[in-house]
């Protein structure tokens, strides 16, 4: 017998957190003057704000974030030590040097540095001579290093981000968005530990030449850690922000401001209200069934469905209405089902924005059905593919 065409199925959620009736779309819970703004925690993968996260924006001196992860990659790898020296070119000298104009640790010219020393001032003074230094070091050329950034950030999974030089200096085709700006962000601090700490470091000093660090947020007493600043006339100032208080970390991600106070303000209020506002809730046990999805052709109607692992989300303390969840799989599912097998999965909203998706697997094995099941279940199909 002809196989029956699935059709698109949604399965709603209640959740004692949630109202039955939901109430019309509102605005946010919070709104910010950055044009682009991206926020998440850390632990629950919730993602606490959003607005246009995806949008393409210029890096200005936030590539540096992904000119570090090579960089810090390559450390972990062995294939260098914090020890082992690069050497200061006319090119870093000149374009990332006093005389550009820009962020520079002062290098000298035809001098050797340590990567450690070169981290420093990357991560505190955002140094683009440094940043150059470690281009040519590991890559030859900027232009190969930019393209090592590029296609690492593809390994990464971040699919928007193209990098065409290591420090965000304006370039044609150079984008990143707020969203994988948190994603890059969270990994770093993931992954490397060890050097995660430099972006903490309240000054640096090289070349006889004290420098403090750029970010704001180091200076606010609010648990923040790091990460970076940024500006151009095209992007507008931006930050990248982490701060880590009460047991939690946030990431968050804000750009296109009018000044350098707007960006600290901006940043300061929106780390605060995620850290404040939000109180984390277990929705579902380890092993605990989250909800039941039809089966067609089978010895039984349904599967139960469950995460792997307890299902925890941060709810808005005041707006404890706004949480909505559902569960999306494209059903009937097909019999026969194994358990383990991914089914759909659990989307949970906080008024407009997607907070966290978690995906949910088939908690037990449904054989094929009898023939007269199989019968039923088609007749059942014919009907409701009529009534569509």
């Amino acid at each position: 017998m002809q196989s029956l065409r699935p059709f698109s199925f949604v399965a709603f959620l209640a959740l004692a957190t949630a109202l039955a009736l939901a109430a019309p779309a509102r605005a946010q819970l919070f709104e910010t003057k950055a044009k682009e703004a991206f926020m998440i925690d850390a632990d629950t993968g919730t993602i606490l704000y959003s607005k246009n996260a995806d949008e393409p924006i210029p890096p200005a001196s936030l590539a540096k974030l992904m000119t570090m992860e090579v960089l810090f990659n390559a450390l972990k790898s062995g294939r260098y030590k914090l020890d082992d020296t690069f050497a200061v070119s006319e090119n870093a000298w000149r374009n990332g040097g006093a005389g550009s104009g820009g962020s520079t640790m002062f290098a000298a010219l035809k001098s050797n540095i340590r990567i450690e020393d070169l981290v420093q001032a990357i991560a505190v003074q955002s140094a683009n001579d440094g940043c150059i230094i470690v281009a040519e070091g590991m890559a030859g050329t900027e232009e190969n290093f930019a393209q090592l950034m590029t296609d690492r950030a593809r390994e990464l999974g971040l699919t928007k981000s193209v990098f065409k030089n290591s420090t965000g200096l304006p370039a044609d085709g150079e984008v990143v968005t707020a969203r994988e700006l948190v994603d890059l962000s969270m990994h770093i601090w993931r992954e490397y530990p060890e050097y995660y700490k430099y972006f903490a470091e309240k000054d640096f000093t090289w070349n006889k030449i004290t420098q403090r660090n750029r970010n704001p947020l180091l200076n606010m007493d609010i648990g923040a850690d790091g990460l970076k600043t940024g500006y151009t006339k095209e992007s507008g100032y931006a930050i990248v922000g982490s701060i880590s208080r009460d047991g939690r970390r946030i990431f968050a991600a804000l750009s296109g401001m009018a000044s350098d106070r707007e960006r600290s303000e901006e940043s300061r209020k929106l780390l605060d209200w995620g850290m404040r506002s939000f109180q984390k809730t277990e929705l579902f046990g380890d092993g605990e069934v989250v909800t039941a999805a039809s089966v067609y052709g089978g010895a039984k109607s349904t599967v139960p469905l469950k995460a792997k692992g307890p299902i925890s989300v941060l709810v808005p303390i005041t707006n404890r209405d706004r949480l909505t969840a559902r569960v999306v799989y494209d059903g009937p599912i097909m019999a026969p089902v194994e358990e383990g097998t991914q089914i759909g999965t659990l989307r949970i909203s906080v008024g407009d924005t997607l907070s966290q998706e978690t995906p949910l697997y088939a908690a037990e094995t449904i054989g094929v059905g009898t023939l007269q099941q199989r019968a039923m279940d088609a007749a059942g199909e014919l009907l409701i593919g009529w009534l569509r």
